[in-house]
């Protein structure tokens, strides 16, 4: 088991291990998101704007549902430690307000020598896929933990 403020160590992980993470859209959420970001689109934020797109109503940022991916890597699997090193993102479908977007991540491969996590990362809505990809994430060792206490 890690200590405390880690999550899993390299050596605890397998391929084949999965987390989850559900969490619903709120306006709230897309009106800080785009403060947060500065990324003012009145496709997130004006209701008169949105009626006129495709989408015909507000949409949340497909960086926002990316952000939940990043959640659930930094907070369960592999958790506090783990470093980003780089991350695809297909964004498939949209994602509105008062969804509930399921992320997924699923361990699909280890690289020992570097200490590196390739992940399948998924969020869906209804069952229905709206953002894919893959993330590689640096994990620390037991080794490394020790070394520097």
């Amino acid at each position: 088991m890690a200590p405390a403020g880690f999550g899993y160590f390299f050596e605890d992980l397998r391929v084949g291990m999965t987390e989850v993470l559900m969490k619903t859209v709120m306006a709230d959420d897309v009106i800080g998101f785009a403060k947060l970001s500065g990324d003012n689109n009145p496709v997130h934020l004006s209701d008169h704007f949105a009626a006129q797109t495709p989408f015909r109503e507000r949409i949340a940022h497909g960086l926002y549902t990316a952000s939940l991916i990043s959640a659930v890597l930094g907070t369960r699997l592999p958790g506090p430690g783990a470093v980003y090193i780089s991350q695809s993102l297909n964004f498939r479908a949209p994602v509105r307000i008062g969804d509930v977007v399921k992320a997924h991540v699923e361990v699909v491969e280890l690289d020992a020598d570097k200490r590196r996590v390739r992940l399948h990362c998924e969020c869906t809505v209804d069952a229905k896929t709206v953002l894919d990809g893959e993330a590689i994430v640096m994990v620390p060792s037991r080794d490394s933990l020790r070394k520097r206490g």
